[in-house]
């Protein structure tokens, strides 16, 4: 597909949203596996379903609702994807992504991403949340392959802070005055949809990754690529393959993101409200 043609589908696909949300949003948040009732939160929501904009993917995976809802949160505008694409249902990276690009056009300057992950590092434990620091790119796909325009971003983007130091600190600070800590560290992204075998837990911990998962990475490298600042963050919702000597599940995912909501909740609030 032609770059023109897919500037015209952003173009056409924010303007849709702009006319039903009737507001610029400042700040984008992609809500991942269970995470999506901070939504629920927003005042005087405006909800659309991907299944209305021109050119969107729809969501298939269960915890993703499937729907763009926008208003304020702390006094900011804001607008929520309610569950995110994943190239393991079909799509391709650019169309994973293409969210993004719809969010820049709508004037979004902050990216605030959120995974569900299994946790490398063995002094993590189901429950914590990670600020992502930095990311492994093992799906070996990416968004930017093919003809450049510099009205979407320059070609050879810089990756060396990839999740924004500046956010991650403010992150760290909103939580200790809430009394508690984050973990930080390196997100590993995948293709999925199978969960990891312990022989590839092992060499993705002597890469030097602390979480995995099967997202985010696209969204990343496409919001860099047109000047978003991001900020992100995942769940450790089960320890990875090989190091609890038990099978995963998605149910088990579920069940953890559901007990930690209460804390995300509240971080992710008071990040916002500093911003």
């Amino acid at each position: 597909m032609s770059t023109s043609t897919v500037i015209e589908q952003i173009r056409e696909a924010a303007a849709y949203i702009r006319k039903e949300i009737g507001a610029d949003p400042q700040i984008g948040l992609i809500l991942g596996s269970g995470l999506g009732v901070l939504a629920d939160l927003i005042e005087h929501p405006t909800v659309v379903p991907y299944s209305s904009i021109p050119h969107f993917p729809v969501s298939t995976v269960e915890g993703h609702a499937g729907e763009l809802v926008a208003g304020q949160i702390q006094g900011k505008q804001v607008l929520i994807m309610k569950g995110r694409f994943h190239a393991y249902e079909g799509y391709g990276v650019e169309t994973v992504s293409f969210p993004v690009r719809v969010m820049k056009e709508l004037g979004v300057a902050t990216l605030i991403v959120t995974n569900a992950a299994g946790g490398i590092n063995t002094s993590y434990n189901v429950g914590d949340l990670m600020v992502i620091s930095d990311h492994l790119n093992m799906t070996f796909r990416n968004p930017l392959i093919g003809p450049n325009d510099n009205a979407l971003g320059v070609r050879f983007p810089d990756m060396s802070e990839a999740y924004s130091r500046r956010l991650r600190t403010l992150a760290h600070d909103v939580a200790a005055k809430m009394d508690f800590s984050l973990q930080e560290g390196v997100y590993v992204g995948l293709l999925g949809p199978n969960y990891e075998t312990p022989a590839e837990i092992r060499m993705f911990r002597t890469l030097g990754a602390d979480a995995v998962g099967m997202s985010t990475v696209p969204e990343v490298i496409v919001a860099r690529h047109a000047g978003i600042e991001v900020l992100g963050f995942s769940c450790i919702s089960n320890m990875a393959a090989g190091i609890l000597d038990q099978p995963l599940s998605h149910a088990e995912v579920m069940e953890t993101t559901e007990r930690v909501k209460p804390k995300f909740l509240k971080l992710v609030l008071g990040i916002i409200e500093a911003l």
